[in-house]
């Protein structure tokens, strides 16, 4: 097979949570270990840290990966969705797999396969633990896909465990309360393993110290220790987020510049940091000025896309991956604080989102262009306009990415806003 055909037969033949929905997702690890045993145990060749979260995991991994590889590690990294190229899914030091192992992989095991019916996400898996073992990989950042303890990355035994944040997100699977959401997540907490916290939320804070308590597992709430002050952007050659870093209330690290824009960044850097200093407590060799380039150059490092990501100026046109309702509002927050004349907001979403709480979130004094990602899961354009004014937000219903982006840029001024997003695959096909 050629990689095109490969990747014809992976997205057809396996089901995938990202274009079909729940029907996809696995409520256990069968599968996983069945793969994993079939390449004779390659998560144990490696070592790994675990990221988990509703919002922020994807650019926390890619920070730890990044810093990482300033210390001169060779690092593999693991995350999901991809944005354009399946590829984007397994990197190391940025470098994505190469097709032809794509390929070779899938012949080789594609009978195997057969007999086991896994998902494409417990294929792919199996895949990147079968390619970081293989390339001999000195540490590789593994981010969980939906929720923790289910997840089918979660047969590791990683050396530091992470958990960003959580909100209400794939209630359907997860449960419908934070508390719920927590549990699952938390499932990631590994017996005598440190486990980071990134932000501390009181409604489920003791969630996460009772199941550290039963694994006597160290926990680490990052926001106690670590904040961000002095947030500003600076404008040389190119627009960067700048910050300093206080730990415990002293200036630790002073004018970090970040090459991802969204403000949440300064959520997501602290706890990269806590994350180092463990890591650091164990043995690792990672100086200040490698966090610093490492935070600096993530995008350049890691490859990653779609973060409050700039795509045109004059009329300024921005994408950002936040689909749920803790990332709508940190989108938002960052929308006010972005100067503008006026919003045009071109937006899609997948069926399963609670799109009367999002729409509640989302300014009425903005246009808005409505469009249905091109997967299977997409939720109909018309029904999502219609759902829309519903809740007293009048838009277009422009059918298709293309359009809806195609037309808010011939209505904007110069001087206007145009935000796409409501979903990572809004936000792959205008990149």
């Amino acid at each position: 097979m050629t990689y095109k055909q490969t990747l014809r037969y992976l997205f057809s033949a396996l089901p995938m949570f990202q274009r079909i929905g729940a029907v996809a997702y696995k409520a256990n690890l069968d599968n996983t270990i069945a793969i994993d045993n079939l390449l004779s145990n390659p998560h144990k060749n490696f070592v790994s840290i675990h990221v988990a979260g509703t919002n922020g995991k994807g650019s926390t991994s890619h920070f730890l990966a990044s810093i990482l590889q300033e210390a001169g590690y060779k690092v593999g990294l693991y995350t999901s969705p991809h944005l354009k190229d399946f590829r984007e899914r397994i990197k190391i030091n940025g470098k994505k797999i190469a097709q032809k192992y794509v390929v070779d992989f899938v012949e080789i095991h594609k009978n195997s396969f057969e007999k086991i019916q896994p998902s494409f996400f417990e294929m792919t898996v199996g895949l990147a633990f079968q390619y970081f073992a293989d390339k001999k990989v000195d540490f590789a950042i593994v981010e969980t896909g939906l929720g923790g303890r289910l997840d089918s990355t979660n047969i590791i035994s990683p050396i530091l465990s992470v958990i960003t944040n959580i909100s209400l997100d794939h209630q359907n699977l997860l449960g419908p309360t934070l508390q719920h959401i927590a549990k699952e997540k938390a499932g990631i907490i590994k017996q005598n393993t440190p486990i980071v916290i990134g932000e501390t939320q009181e409604e489920i804070k003791t969630v996460f110290e009772t199941f550290a308590k039963s694994k006597k597992a160290p926990i680490y709430f990052a926001d106690k220790k670590y904040k961000a002050s002095n947030v500003k952007y600076l404008s040389d050659k190119k627009l960067q987020l700048v910050l300093s870093i206080k730990k415990d209330k002293q200036i630790f690290i002073e004018n970090v510049k970040s090459e991802l824009l969204g403000l949440y960044q300064q959520k997501n850097i602290p706890t990269v940091l806590q994350a180092v200093e463990i890591l650091q407590s164990q043995g690792l060799k990672i100086s200040k000025q490698n966090c610093k380039n490492g935070i600096a150059k993530v995008i350049e490092n890691t490859g990653l896309l779609g973060r409050w990501q700039v795509l045109q100026n004059k009329p300024l046109v921005i994408a950002d991956i936040g689909h749920n309702e803790g990332g709508i509002k940190e989108v938002l927050q960052q929308i006010k604080k972005t100067k503008h004349q006026h919003l045009n907001f071109v937006m899609g979403v997948v069926s399963d989102k609670d799109i009367e709480k999002i729409m509640k979130l989302l300014p009425k004094k903005a246009s808005y262009y409505f469009c249905k990602p091109n997967i299977p899961r997409g939720l109909d354009s018309a029904t999502l306009t219609e759902k829309a004014k519903l809740s007293g937000i009048n838009g277009v219903d422009c059918k298709t990415v293309k359009k809806a982006i195609a037309m808010a840029k011939k209505q904007a001024d110069n001087n206007d806003l145009i935000f796409v997003g409501g979903s990572a695959f809004v936000v792959a096909e205008a990149i």
